[in-house]
Order: structure tokens, then sequence, then C-alpha cells
């Protein structure tokens, strides 16, 4: 499908992507033919429980902003239902504050401190096909226990995949191979300070990496490394965010955008990621997908305000018309397909056939 954005816009060419050094074989660059087979169907008979149910453990009083950007950003990615965890004596606060979501009060010992094992237990109870658990939470000992119980839960081997942002990357971080006891599969969402320290927390000199700021090459190199070390997908976000998946398999956005230089965009991206898993995507294609609705959401939002002002609480909402978009043209794939012959777009080339379940590699 030809670029329907202005020549130059929030793109750059393979040449300039290498930075300082030459980008590795194999990376893929997202485009809207990659990216449209991932787009869940839509059955019109489905309900909201067909269309997953995403449970959030995030937020804190000081950033509660954080947890309402996940909640609003999930049920505009299409989640059937939102539910946001919080301690119980911050529950009335949230519960005021969001609308669509629902939420659950998880014990405590203290004010805003979780009591690990009874939390586990409620957060087991509760029926849900994918978590995000990180944005906006305290640092704290308890939080630390209730990550590790519920990565490591033996009960929960193989379960819902997990989001993990923020302070769960932070706690990551501070454990000792902590990839080692992990039961379920998991997409980490670190910016690159973030990245560097889960990096040293894993034995390795973050400097050897290379410059991750400016050097895509370099940034697709410590992405892949560091997913295969940890097995685990991982997503480097930035411009140019890299998308790396344990089995070498490694993708690269084409967006850079200083507008979403702002804060709780990482927040939206969380949420958008987490409630594809919960739509039963992949880990990988979930990342994949989620990177690239947020991206042309912010892209869309760009093209209204400029390279600055825009707002973590934009994004969401230009979430569904980017999908509507994508979805739409995978519709006119599989019609052409049913055909038995490939669809073509508007320039008249073929296009990339879609799968009959709109799944991606």
């Amino acid at each position: 499908m030809a670029d329907r954005r202005p020549v130059g816009f929030g793109r750059r060419t393979d040449e300039e992507l290498a930075g300082g050094s030459p980008m590795p074989e194999g990376v893929v660059r997202l485009d809207d033919d990659t990216v449209a087979r991932l787009i869940p169907v839509r059955e019109a008979r489905g309900h909201k429980g067909t269309f997953g149910k995403i449970l959030v453990i995030a937020g804190s009083l000081d950033y509660a902003g954080a947890a309402l950007l996940v909640c609003r950003a999930a049920g505009r990615a299409g989640a059937g239902l939102v539910t946001l965890a919080v301690p119980e004596s911050l529950q009335p606060l949230f519960a005021a504050k969001v609308v669509e979501a629902t939420t659950m009060a998880l014990p405590e010992d203290d004010v805003e401190e979780v009591d690990p094992e009874p939390a586990l237990a409620k957060v087991l109870d509760h029926e849900h096909d994918a978590l995000v658990i990180g944005p906006g939470l305290r640092p704290s000992l308890a939080i630390a226990d209730l990550l590790r119980l519920l990565l490591t839960s033996r009960e929960e081997a193989g379960g819902p995949p997990v989001v993990l942002d923020a302070e769960a990357l932070r706690t990551l971080a501070s454990a000792d191979e902590w990839w080692t006891g992990v039961t379920r599969p998991c997409v980490l969402t670190p910016h690159a300070g973030e990245f560097a320290r889960l990096r040293a927390g894993s034995g390795h000199d973050p400097a050897d990496d290379g410059d991750l700021a400016a050097d895509d090459a370099a940034r697709v190199r410590a992405a892949m490394a560091a997913s295969a070390e940890w097995s685990q997908v991982v997503v480097l976000k930035g411009a140019n965010t890299v998308i790396a998946a344990p089995d070498g398999a490694v993708s690269m956005a084409p967006f850079e955008n200083p507008a979403m230089a702002s804060g709780g965009t990482g927040d939206v991206l969380a949420g958008t990621i987490g409630a594809l898993l919960a739509q039963g995507l992949t880990p990988y294609d979930a990342a994949r997908l989620g990177v690239y609705l947020h991206g042309q959401a912010g892209e869309l939002v760009r093209e209204r305000i400029g390279d600055a002002g825009l707002l973590a609480s934009d994004l969401p909402d230009a979430v569904p018309m980017v999908r509507k978009r994508l979805a739409a043209m995978a519709e006119r794939l599989r019609a052409g397909r049913k055909l038995g012959f490939g669809a073509r777009d508007g320039s008249g080339s073929a296009a990339t056939v879609v799968p009959p379940n709109g799944a991606g590699s």
C-alpha cells in the first residue's frame, strides 16, 4: 500500500536508519502491509467477553494518571473488559476516576502497601486474558514480592501473558537472574534508561551496547541480545522503536516524532499492547501491532498540533482511528484472497494476502 504520509514526515530512509554501524540482517521495517494482517477480526456476534479481559496492576497516589492512561488505552485498543487493581485504600479514589473500567481492591498490610500473598490470591482468582504491571506503581518491597510471585507462580505456568513497564522493570533490574524463574510469557517495554538498568542488572556493561539514542543498528543488536538472554519479547522504546523476539525475529517501527516526548505516552503503549494480548495475539505480534498503532496515533496528533504540546491523553482516542484504517485494508485483502487473487492497493501493486483469521506470524 502506498505511504500516505508526506515525504520525510516521521520517517528516515533505510540508509539513514543504520546510524553509526551496519544494520543486522533480517530487520523488518513495519508498515501498513505488515501490520494490517495482525489486526484481530471482530466477530459480528461477539460480546465484551469475546474480545479479551485485561487486568491492570498500576497506579499510586502520586502517579494515578499512569493507571488511568493504561486503562483508557486498553479500552480504545479493543479490549472487552478492563479491570484496574489497586491497594484497597486507593480504590475509592480510582473508582471515581475510571468510567468504563472496573476496579479491584488488593489487600494491604499498611496504607497503600499491598500484602503480597493475599494480593496474589486475589489476582489469580480474577478471570483475565492478559495483565499489565508497573505503570505508576509506588516502589516498595511489597510490590517487588507481588511481582516475583506473579511471574514465578507454578500455578500460572504458561498462564496469561504480561506487559511489564516502568516500576516493574526497575524491580526486575535489581533482581538476580530474574528471567530464570519466570513461568509466563512477557513483553518488556523499557525506554533506553530502563533498558540500561536491566542490562546492568543482568551482568552487562550498558556502554558495550553502544549509543541507544542515535544508533539504530546498536539498538537492534542490544534488543536482540536482551530478548535472547531473557527469553521474552523486548520493546526498546524511542525513535524507531525496536521489537525483538527470543527466536531472533526483530522489527523496527518507522516513527520519529518529537511530539511523543511527553510524560505518559509509554503508559498508553503498555495498555495498547496489553489489550492486543488479551485479544489473543502472540507477544511478538501484540508488541508489533501495538507499537505501530501507538506510533501512527502519535502522527495523527502531530499532524493536527505540531511537534510540541501532545499530551498522552490525546493518544488513546486516535488509536481506534488508526485501527479502523488498517482493519479496512485487511478486509480488502481478505476479500481478494477469497476471490483467488492477490488484492491490490491504490498504487496498483500486489498487496500481501491476509490469512483468514487475521493473525500474523
